[in-house]
């Protein structure tokens, strides 16, 4: 069936030229993912339930949740406009889940993928939810328990959102490349940066998103990816990133969950800074390129197998020309200096990437550790584990 909306994209509300609704930076919400592991053998363990009711007694029942795998604990951050805001709640939230892992003998692990054990496929969480799920997509469910950093950004209104998504959809694959922190998993090195997104990606409905028209466009993408049975609803829009499902805000869902406090609160505030830059270009009237899905796809597997080393396509132009991603990042760093000097947030994002260029992402740190200490994978996961206040 052809696709029914291969007009000119129209002009989002307010039109073209107008400047910023308000001088205060858009908000931001960060969405963490951990794996539990035990805290003698760092192998990892199925006490979701119960580290997640602790938790909840620790932090507030909407700031922590169960997610996909038994193996797995999802904190969910408050509305926050401050980069000191941002990073003091990300390491409440963290600090909290991890005193509640340690109730149950578990370590709290900030890693795309389970770093020790799994012999088998791991246990999901009982909910009918994830029944139907299993027995729509049978081994694809069975084979995830992958761990991300999701970052929710501000845009209320609907069609800027699309058209906003439009133009960062060819920064995923840099992103993602920056953010790589799952090279093992179950015990092995996979030889990917971040293997998380490629067990990810074996979901029908993941992905870099496609170029869109508007909120018609969108809309029918949705009821056609529902209808063909590829997603059970809205809500299994598994992008890389998209208007959000039920929050008035955009979601970047590309980031391996990071290894600190610090590289989070940098990661989501680039973020910010991107979409804030982009929401103008909107406003403006500027066009998106439009690059090709498959090659939006071919950027995204060479970031996750590299991470931030080699080339990337340039997917963030229209000629899409290979760059060495040192080269990549000065772009960027172009396209958001302005946004985040606005806001103060320039240094510490600054600093971020300077530390990436220089040592690596997490995936770099992981293997580091690994071929430091005889015991290997147990002191990456040492070295992962979220510290509690001494």
């Amino acid at each position: 069936m052809p696709e029914p909306f291969d007009a000119v994209t129209p002009a989002v509300a307010g039109g073209p030229g107008l400047p910023s609704e308000a001088t205060a930076p858009l908000t931001v919400g960060v969405e963490e993912e951990f794996v539990l592991a035990d805290r003698h053998s760092r192998s990892v363990v199925y006490r979701a339930v119960s580290v997640v009711g602790a938790a909840r007694a620790h932090l507030g029942g909407p700031h922590v949740t169960p997610e996909l795998s038994q193996s797995q604990v999802e904190t969910v951050s408050a509305v926050c406009r401050t980069a000191a805001e941002l990073e003091s709640e990300i390491l409440r939230l963290r600090t909290g889940a991890a005193a509640a892992a340690a109730e149950h003998d578990c370590l709290l692990v900030p890693s795309g993928m389970a770093v020790l054990g799994r012999p088998g496929p791991p246990p999901l969480l009982d909910q009918a939810r994830y029944r139907a799920l299993v027995r729509r997509f049978g081994p694809v469910v069975h084979g995830q328990g992958v761990n991300s950093c999701h970052v929710h950004i501000g845009v209320a209104d609907k069609e800027e959102a699309i058209q906003t998504v439009n133009h960062l959809r060819g920064w995923m694959p840099l992103l993602l490349a920056l953010t790589a922190n799952s090279p093992y998993c179950d015990g092995a090195d996979t030889g990917y940066a971040s293997w998380r997104s490629m067990v990810w990606s074996r979901w029908p409905s993941a992905g870099p998103p496609p170029y869109l028209r508007g909120v018609a466009h969108y809309e029918w993408m949705v009821d056609q990816l529902v209808a063909s049975g590829a997603a059970m609803d809205p809500a299994m829009l598994y992008w890389h990133i998209r208007p959000s499902a039920h929050l008035p805000t955009i979601e970047a869902r590309v980031a391996d969950v990071m290894p600190d406090a610090r590289t989070t609160t940098a990661y989501a505030l680039l973020v910010r800074a991107l979409v804030g830059n982009a929401v103008e270009a909107v406003r403006a009237g500027e066009r998106a390129p439009e690059v090709p899905d498959l090659l939006l796809r071919a950027a995204s597997w060479q970031a996750a197998r590299h991470g931030p080393t080699g080339t990337l396509p340039g997917t963030h132009a229209r000629d899409c020309a290979p760059m060495a991603v040192s080269r990549l990042i000065e772009e960027l760093w172009k396209r958001v200096e302005p946004q985040l000097s606005r806001h103060g947030d320039d240094q510490r994002v600054s600093d971020w990437l300077s530390d990436v260029q220089l040592q690596g992402s997490g995936a770099a740190r992981q293997r580091r550790i690994a071929r430091q200490h005889e015991d290997g994978l147990r002191a990456v996961v040492d070295d992962l584990a979220v510290e509690l206040p001494s």
